[in-house]
């Protein structure tokens, strides 16, 4: 199933309003977000998707609740108590962004072993017990250099903003954009430094680096850091490179001001902050009696210069471009992965 298709689904449901349809009775049944990280728009996005679909879904009597989570720190030490937490508050299923693959692994585990179905999804957790999903991430940041080696086929040197350190997102984007250098050998890596998927983090990262710096060709990253980094590269004087965007709306604006004012071209690429209400019907669906795999992909959202204006036009000011997912949406995406 592609993207388009999810999109058009879940326009049609929220435009129709129609009634959500469980197959069987879930509407005793409780579930919790366990959230690590709140500090930017994608996640501030992904915890405003979830409000809305799961009070809908509450509302109509498919779960009892639909509780969200978040840390104050992104400790992994602190969501591990947070998920000890939802056991002992009775949750029929947990649904988590883990601030780290392993390290949630025993709580995981106990929740799994009280009976508690555990979905983890963007940053996901190993534990066998636990159910998946995520985007092909090292794809997301290898893609990034091959569309750069269409647009400087000799190369030049490229500077990478990371995200979050020691989160597993970050660790596989880094991975893939360094497996696509080793493919386009044209490219170097002469910097790098994490933005936090944050712009002002990323603009003082930039920032702090810059001096030091060769000529940049690209700047590849992970989101939230794209329009930071224009900042950073105005501020100094520095030519503008082609800079990754990450589909947030200050990005997509920035990026079509440089478009309209001298042809800038560029793309932008992430997953969609709506994953969280896959893995809440995802996890609706376990409850249900369903038969799920335990991994299952979504693809990533993509936006190029000529879609550009058509994704500003459905992105929030201050948000971030974005899909909800239905019931719907979620069957199919269990259905294609048998």
């Amino acid at each position: 199933m592609n993207f388009r298709t999810i999109l058009m689904a879940s326009v049609a449901m929220a435009s129709i309003a129609a009634p959500i349809a469980a197959q069987a009775d879930t509407s005793s049944k409780k579930i919790a977000l366990s959230n690590n990280y709140a500090g930017n728009s994608w996640r501030q996005a992904m915890l405003t998707s979830w409000d809305k679909v799961t009070k809908d879904a509450v509302s109509q009597g498919v779960v009892a609740a639909a509780d969200p989570f978040t840390t104050a720190e992104n400790q992994a030490t602190e969501q591990a108590a947070q998920i000890q937490n939802m056991i002992l508050q009775g949750y029929d299923a947990i649904v988590v962004n883990a601030a780290s693959p392993t390290a949630l692994n025993g709580a995981v585990k106990e929740a799994c072993d009280a009976g508690i179905t555990v979905v983890s999804f963007d940053g996901i957790v190993t534990e066998p017990c636990a159910w998946r999903i995520a985007v092909d991430f090292k794809e997301m940041g290898r893609s990034q250099v091959e569309y750069l080696s269409g647009k400087l086929p000799d190369g030049g040197n490229l500077l990478e903003i990371r995200g979050l350190a020691g989160v597993f997102v970050d660790d596989e984007i880094s991975a893939g954009i360094h497996e696509g250098v080793k493919q386009f050998p044209q490219f170097k890596i002469v910097g790098s430094v994490h933005g936090d998927w944050a712009q002002d983090v990323a603009q003082r990262a930039v920032a702090g680096v810059l001096p030091s710096l060769p000529e940049i060709a690209a700047v590849v990253t992970q989101g939230g850091d794209g329009y930071g980094a224009a900042q950073a590269f105005q501020a100094a004087n520095r030519p503008t490179p082609i800079i990754v965007m990450g589909n947030r709306e200050d990005e997509l604006q920035w990026w079509k001001q440089q478009k309209d004012a001298s042809g800038y071209e560029t793309m932008s690429v992430s997953i969609a902050p709506g994953v969280s209400t896959l893995a809440f019907w995802v996890a609706q669906q376990i409850l249900d009696g369903k038969d799920v795999k335990k991994d299952l992909v979504v693809p990533f959202l993509r936006i190029d210069q000529d879609n550009l204006e058509k994704n500003l036009e459905t992105t929030e000011k201050g948000g971030v471009a974005n899909v909800e997912y239905s019931l719907e949406d979620a069957q199919k995406v269990i259905e294609a992965a048998k």
